[in-house]
């Protein structure tokens, strides 16, 4: 078994949509306007990896709290240089957090956030 995809729920399409495909640079699939739903499902890759639907329907509820809510916690990223990423997605505007080590592994982490908060951490492979 693997994991086929993410969904994502946004409150601002245009604003999401940029932001996974300019900022984070994920790759279109294919977009879809669901006119009964009012809703667009946006389908994303990294590569030709197939790995996030984003979807907007009107006035979606807010995420509950931050950041031990039930459900998804966060998203992960690999990545092979964590320095370079994060300064990467700091000079296209993005508040990163401090590079950490994960205490287990001894690898290098760090967290930012998408447009609605969904905190993304960006991983050392």
């Amino acid at each position: 078994m693997k994991i086929h995809h993410i969904a994502i729920i946004c409150s601002d399409y245009a604003v999401s949509k940029a932001f996974y495909t300019e900022i984070l640079d994920l790759n279109i699939i294919r977009e879809v306007y669901r006119e009964e739903r009012q809703s667009y499902k946006l389908d994303l890759a990294i590569g030709d990896h197939y790995v996030i639907e984003l979807f907007s329907f009107p006035n979606p509820p807010q995420r509950p709290s931050r950041p031990e809510a039930c459900g998804l916690r966060h998203l992960a990223f690999s990545v092979e240089n964590v320095s370079e990423k994060r300064n990467e997605l700091m000079e296209k505007g993005l508040n990163c957090e401090e590079i950490r080590i994960d205490e287990f592994t001894g690898k290098e982490f760090f967290f930012t956030r998408d447009p609605d908060q969904l905190p993304l951490e960006f991983y050392e492979m």
